[in-house]
């Protein structure tokens, strides 16, 4: 009897196992959800996104995502509007000029990402000290007119008591992917770049710095991700994790090392000396140029428009309230 006990026991244990088999082999993970995602630029300023795929923190969320390159704010709404694209990485300028269109497809905006304008003003010789007279006649390579770039280029100098418009000639028609070429090409005198580009021409000894428009014009939300109400209203779980996902990647980069920083990123500024990107992260986080946390507040939204209505590409009755243009519930429940 007792081996026959045995036997019967090891027979139902080895049932039991055969019926929990398949309850196994289901609970599975749900597939990744496929987003195509585009920034602007590729630039050092946008660090944190770049953790966020090198950690796996969109796979954490659920997400599998493709990035793009667009060269140029114009061009990555274009990509939302036309559904070439899910998600949009950009300065708020974008949006705010499809809210106030004709356009029947509306883009809002629901993380934060940079605090601001991440450009760095760049001259031909070094100086003691900078003094923004020192622009007044000269010739500065600027960017695509209606840019964030140049608007903020355009206030830091109206900041320092230089019109834009009479006291310098701003060049804005060089091409995003030929500015470098054609500053070491000897063109200009000043010019304004996005890391990693002044740290290696820095390293390089084609150019000195003279002043950071971020830390000149003050907090003012730079760039943000963003997404077009329908995609936004059908997925929501997605635009929730995106932002679950930016929040961690934030947190990462405020506390990893330099030396972290730049293994995470390096892949993405392929020829680019490791020595300019850390070069680059040391200043971005000196001058507090990326957000800690993806919310963004009314204070430096308001600013960022006062921007735009100086630059003449906003009107004053045109600006957008900020509960149209931000969507603040995703930020205030990531994780």
């Amino acid at each position: 009897m007792p081996d026959r006990r045995r036997v019967l026991q090891s027979s139902l244990a080895a049932g039991a196992f055969t019926l929990a088999a398949p309850r196994i082999a289901r609970a599975q993970k749900k597939p990744l959800v496929k987003v195509r995602y585009n920034e602007v630029v590729r630039s050092v300023l946008y660090a944190p996104a770049y953790v966020a795929i090198t950690n796996g923190y969109f796979e954490e969320q659920g997400i599998e995502q493709t990035m793009r390159t667009a060269q140029g704010g114009d061009k990555s709404m274009a990509a939302l509007l036309s559904n070439a694209a899910d998600i949009g990485l950009m300065g708020p300028e974008a949006p705010i000029y499809v809210l106030t269109s004709d356009s029947p497809t509306k883009v809002r905006i629901f993380c934060g990402l940079t605090a601001t304008d991440g450009f760095m003003l760049l001259g031909r010789e070094k100086v003691d000290k900078f003094d923004w007279n020192m622009l007044r006649g000269k010739d500065i390579l600027g960017f695509r007119p209606g840019s964030t770039p140049l608007l903020f280029l355009e206030a830091a100098l109206r900041q320092n008591g230089i019109d834009p418009q009479k006291d310098v000639k701003l060049v804005n028609n060089v091409a995003i992917p030929a500015r470098v070429g054609s500053w070491v090409a000897g063109q200009n005198q000043y010019g304004i770049f996005t890391e990693p580009d002044p740290a290696q021409l820095e390293l390089d000894g084609k150019g000195y710095f003279m002043a950071s428009i971020g830390a000149t014009v003050g907090p003012a939300d730079y760039t943000a991700f963003m997404a077009t109400d329908k995609y936004i209203r059908e997925n929501p779980e997605v635009i929730q994790g995106w932002t679950n996902a930016i929040s961690k990647a934030q947190k990462w980069t405020q506390a990893a090392s330099t030396a972290d920083i730049v293994k995470a990123i390096e892949q993405f500024f392929p020829g680019v000396d490791p020595k300019a990107l850390a070069y680059a992260i040391d200043r971005y986080r000196r001058l507090k140029i990326w957000k800690d946390t993806p919310v963004i507040e009314k204070g430096p939204i308001e600013k960022f428009q006062d921007i735009l209505v100086q630059g003449d590409v906003l009107a004053p009755d045109k600006r957008v309230k900020f509960d149209d243009l931000i969507i603040t519930e995703f930020p205030g429940k990531a994780k």
